[in-house]
């Protein structure tokens, strides 16, 4: 049993992730600032459920030093998994600096209480928006990346970075976790997978930004909670681990899959590609899977229709009239 602080532990991640953590005994301080990047009551309805099954809940801000005092310094916990961030690339594109001060700015405060306690395990959500413009395929953690090409890329490496810093000066034992495009039940309502069930089942046109090509690997959250789970308890030294589901699914057939899993023919309008988009993203998890025993098992058809059971069952579906299977 070890104590765990998990920032951003209401959010569509952090809270499987704690359910995870609670599940196996582990005690759980969520730490969650409920911002209106998306409906906060989404989130507080998360949270409720997760005090419920033993979370200790705190209100606050990654970027409150006192509070970071009392969680890291005065409170000691075994470990830290900080998912806290602000999300998604083209949001990014409005307001960098914000997304500076929350993603790099308040790791920084977080890492400079944790050198005073090295022995507290780090695991840092990173983002597979890190390899950018790279075009090698599939994406290797020992792969050579410098072009971010979006201020929310920039912030995750820069937050990879720092972490190799502080654990090269002072050993903090770190895992850095690059997600890939991560979907399932509570996930995120500005998200694709989201958007697209959402206007399929309400029978409204899905924006499919470029000719649908472009290709995205699709992971699904109970993959991703396996991975982030064993990251933790194997955290030592300093790595990188891609977290994917290791296959690649085109915009044009996920649409199509949307589709299958509503029992709904999805009505699609095209526009052009968007800035700071990339054409692939790709994991290779040879590292994670010899490293840590992960072991991705879901396909999209499988992970969408979970998903849209769940939207249709406890989701905002819930109260649509039902079609199709």
């Amino acid at each position: 049993m070890s104590d765990i602080l998990l920032t951003g532990g209401a959010g569509f991640i952090g809270s499987h992730v704690c359910e995870a953590l609670l599940a196996r005994g582990d005690r759980v301080t969520v730490l969650d600032n409920f911002n209106d990047f998306y409906d906060p009551a989404i989130k507080r309805g998360n949270a409720e459920r997760l005090v419920e099954r033993g979370a200790r809940l705190i209100e606050g801000d990654i970027r409150d030093e006192a509070q970071l005092d009392r969680l890291l310094v005065e409170d000691a916990p075994d470990a830290v998994i900080h998912l806290a961030a602000m999300a998604g690339v083209r949001p990014s594109l409005l307001d960098p600096l914000h997304y500076e001060d929350v993603n790099v700015r308040a790791t920084l405060l977080m890492l400079e209480r944790l050198k005073q306690r090295p022995t507290t395990r780090f695991v840092f959500a990173s983002s597979s928006s890190v390899y950018g413009a790279n075009e090698k395929a599939p994406f290797s953690e020992t792969d050579d990346i410098h072009q971010p090409i979006s201020p929310y890329a920039a912030t995750k490496r820069a937050g990879e970075l720092h972490c190799f810093t502080y654990h090269h000066l002072y050993a903090i034992p770190t895992s850095c976790l690059r997600f890939f495009t991560v979907y399932g039940p509570r996930q995120r309502p500005e998200m694709a997978i989201h958007k697209f069930v959402a206007a399929t089942l309400e029978r409204r046109p899905i924006t499919m930004f470029g000719d649908g090509s472009t290709r995205r690997d699709y992971t699904y959250v109970a993959d991703i909670v396996d991975g982030v789970v064993k990251a933790l308890d194997h955290c030592a030294g300093y790595e990188i681990y891609n977290l994917g589901e290791s296959q690649t699914v085109s915009l044009a057939e996920m649409i199509e899959e949307v589709g299958r899993a509503c029992g709904v023919e999805p009505i699609v309008e095209r526009r052009s590609m968007q800035p700071g988009d990339v054409l692939i993203t790709y994991a290779d998890v040879s590292k994670a899977k010899e490293r840590l025993g992960y072991a991705p098992s879901t396909d999209i058809r499988t992970g969408l229709a979970r998903f849209v059971d769940w939207y249709r069952t406890e989701g905002p579906g819930a109260s649509l009239p039902k079609h199709g299977h």
